[in-house]
């Protein structure tokens, strides 16, 4: 195994030579064949043994028997605790989550902290196909079955074309010591009952399991690379981002054959998991939405709109004093006095000072405001009916600003100056105000 080891990791990690190499080291079988064969390769490498705590003294017997292992190798070695139950029920998640979590976040902070390269784990070929498994049956899109990554950034894991019997082997031929897992044994956790039971009886069926399972797995990686291709080239046609909100053209995708795989490729970085109330919006009435975490996805018209949650606080103002020259938060307004008009345009407006009462008021448009739109001749229009004719989508609506004069809107800002402010043979100072 050593050959064939040596042989891996010079043809897929050559960039590994010379560089500093951490390895996430539990004191089981996988991991210590895996510190083992660094060893062999005579590569600079360091040690990191997390203790979750969750096996009372088992955890810190695993604890001292690795850095027994570390001081006696003289390899620099770094450990850290967990109370892993406690931080699961903060966070509400699994305890298989929460351990994850915390030992990838405390691998990082090491990368940084004490100048290592990489960080290696010792997932191996029978973890893999595992994974697959679990995958499989809980239900997952095709990336779901294309395994665990050999890298993922920083992360490398360079067992994973080895079996567990491989690995079996070669603890035995180098007398390896290392510990046992207890919990590895019981049948608690969905994977151990994978392990278990599933994969001896399809072992049984195949005797060259992992071998095929292999070249599955390879063709369904081809064919997660071709989705993305694909999905990529379709994203260039269908939609279009402003800076942090993508509009997807619904008519566009409607002509596409099988639409939901190319939404469910271009959306699930963004957390959404209603994917049925999702592929529903295409068809529904304007207004309807999903929420993410961290987003909506909204339909308006002919299109789905894609942007972060903004909860709008209704009643947010910002006053702005007689003397102000110009305002930053929540919009760049500049403010000065002019002797006559030049450049009209919907992003600058000119008014009477002397029909201003100040302080004047920066706010969110209200169900029920109107004005009276200039040009019109004094007659009101409410708000709501402006935005419907200029086709404003929810999230425009939801963004819009007010500049409001004792109760009466000056400015829908960027739409639509009211007339009773403007200038007129009797004004004899002109304010311009202009959104930058």
């Amino acid at each position: 195994m050593l050959q064939k080891f040596k042989n891996h990791i010079l043809h897929n990690f050559p960039f590994l030579n010379g560089k500093k190499i951490l390895l996430a080291t539990s004191g089981g079988k996988d991991s210590m064949v895996m510190v083992h064969l660094f060893q062999q390769l005579d590569y600079k490498i360091g040690i990191a043994h997390c203790n979750f705590q969750l096996r009372g003294m088992e955890s810190f017997e695993d604890q001292n028997f690795i850095k027994e292992y570390a001081l006696t190798n003289a390899i620099p070695i770094f450990i850290t605790q967990f109370d892993t139950k406690a931080f699961a029920e903060d966070y509400k998640i699994s305890t298989q989550v929460a351990a994850r979590e915390l030992r990838y976040n405390w691998f990082y902070e090491l990368l940084e902290t004490e100048k290592y390269d990489y960080i290696l784990t010792a997932h191996h070929a029978d973890d893999n196909l595992e994974t697959f498994l679990i995958n499989l049956v809980r239900g997952t899109g095709l990336e779901g079955l294309t395994g665990i990554p050999e890298q993922n950034e920083k992360v490398i894991r360079p067992l994973l074309a080895f079996s567990q019997e491989e690995m079996e082997e070669y603890t035995k031929i180098n007398t390896i010591q290392w510990r046992e897992d207890s919990s590895n044994a019981s049948d608690k956790y969905f994977r151990n009952k994978i392990r278990h039971h599933l994969v001896p009886i399809l072992k049984e069926l195949n005797s060259n399991l992992l071998s095929s399972f292999h070249k599955t797995q390879a063709y369904l990686q081809e064919a997660q690379v071709m989705v993305e291709d694909a999905s990529i080239m379709i994203y260039q046609q269908v939609a279009k981002q402003e800076e942090d909100t993508i509009y997807f053209d619904l008519i566009k995708l409607k002509k596409l054959p099988n639409y939901k795989s190319y939404l469910y490729q271009w959306l699930k970085e963004f957390e959404f998991s209603a994917w049925d109330d999702i592929y529903d919006l295409v068809e529904s009435q304007s207004g309807k939405y999903v929420y993410s975490p961290e987003f909506r996805l909204l339909k308006d018209r002919d299109s789905l709109i894609l942007s972060p949650i903004n909860f709008v606080n209704e009643r947010e103002e910002y006053f702005i004093a007689e003397d102000q020259k110009e305002v930053n938060i929540p919009l760049n307004l500049s403010f000065c006095k002019v002797a006559d008009i030049s450049n009209v345009s919907n992003k600058a407006i000119f008014v009477d000072v002397d029909k201003l009462q100040f302080p004047l008021v920066l706010r969110h448009w209200n169900e029920g405001d109107s004005f009276k739109p200039f040009g019109m001749n004094g007659k009101s229009k409410k708000v709501s009916k402006l935005f419907k004719d200029e086709k404003l989508s929810l999230i425009e609506k939801e963004n819009s600003w007010l500049l409001s004069s004792d109760n009466e809107i000056v400015w829908i800002i960027g739409l639509r100056q009211d007339e009773r402010f403007r200038i007129d043979d009797t004004t004899k100072n002109i304010l311009k105000i202009q959104l930058e």
